[in-house]
């Protein structure tokens, strides 16, 4: 029988009426992100006084908004990518490769890439990439990206290597197939999940991200949305709100979308190899 004492359905309501807070703070930005771009006067409360579009028109007359976007997209796409590529490959070695002081290099690559952070390291990144000639390069920015981003990547996707049965690949080396064929054939597909994990996770970092871009784009038309959104303030500080809001909600419909597909492919429930 269901316990019905009043202890336990005091329990049970204050349960409840905790996740409902819990979920209404979380919620309420959402609620806003959805109703402010479509408000006429928006305020930091979520309600439409005046449903327009108006906010969206000004908008798209910005000559920077929306190719913004497009820059934060080829700037987390090469990042992707080449973070996957060069981790995935590292991975694979550091897993099937009997290298002296293997665990202790990765731990203290990863060790080092969190305290080392993007931050800290500013200044000589900042001098690396002037002796190199990536100042306002796009290039640049992939590049200084995915170095802070690979440590951590490596160590995702080893853990996803190293539960891969090796019998896989020693079948098909004993029908002959060659490395790559190996690599291509068998190890990526059974590592998909992790790869599709250390994809959402770059894509993220990189859309979020202010700093770095802020410091290594000198050009208006190269800088990404991180970067644009933060021109709708007034040199008061004061923000636009229409424009914070209505850039704020084509800000996030790409991640979202990721999340959606990635959520669809995979359901989130992430694992190494093929065993369950």
């Amino acid at each position: 029988m269901r316990d019905s004492t009043p202890g336990a359905v005091a329990a049970k309501i204050g349960r409840y009426t905790f996740l409902s807070v819990l979920l209404g703070f979380f919620a309420l930005p959402m609620l806003w992100l959805a109703s402010a771009p479509f408000n006429a006067h928006p305020t930091l409360n979520v309600s439409i006084s005046s449903f327009t579009l108006h906010n969206f028109s000004v908008l798209l007359k910005d000559p920077y908004a929306l190719p913004s976007l497009w820059n934060s997209l080829l700037l987390a796409g090469g990042t992707a990518l080449l973070t996957v590529g060069f981790a995935a490959a590292a991975a694979y070695a550091l897993s099937r490769v009997r290298v002296p002081g293997r665990d202790g290099i990765l731990y203290a690559l990863l060790l080092l890439s969190s305290i080392v952070t993007g931050t800290a390291a500013m200044v000589p990144l900042f001098q690396l990439a002037f002796k190199l000639h990536l100042i306002d390069s796009r290039l640049g920015v992939i590049l200084v990206f995915t170095g802070g981003l690979i440590p951590a990547a490596i160590f995702i996707l080893k853990d996803f290597t190293d539960n891969m049965p090796r019998s896989y690949e020693e079948s098909a080396r004993v029908f002959g197939a060659s490395p790559f064929q190996i690599i291509g054939h068998i190890v990526l597909p059974m590592i998909r999940p992790g790869l599709a994990t250390v994809t959402v996770w770059a894509v993220v970092n990189v859309w979020s991200s202010f700093l770095i871009p802020y410091i290594l784009v000198r050009t208006p038309e190269k800088y990404p949305a991180s970067v644009v959104l933060y021109t709708f303030y007034t040199e008061g500080g004061q923000p636009n709100l229409a424009l914070i809001s209505a850039f704020s909600l084509l800000y996030s419909i790409p991640v979202v979308v990721l999340y959606l597909f990635v959520s669809h492919r995979y359901g989130f429930r992430f694992h190494g190899g093929i065993k369950r």
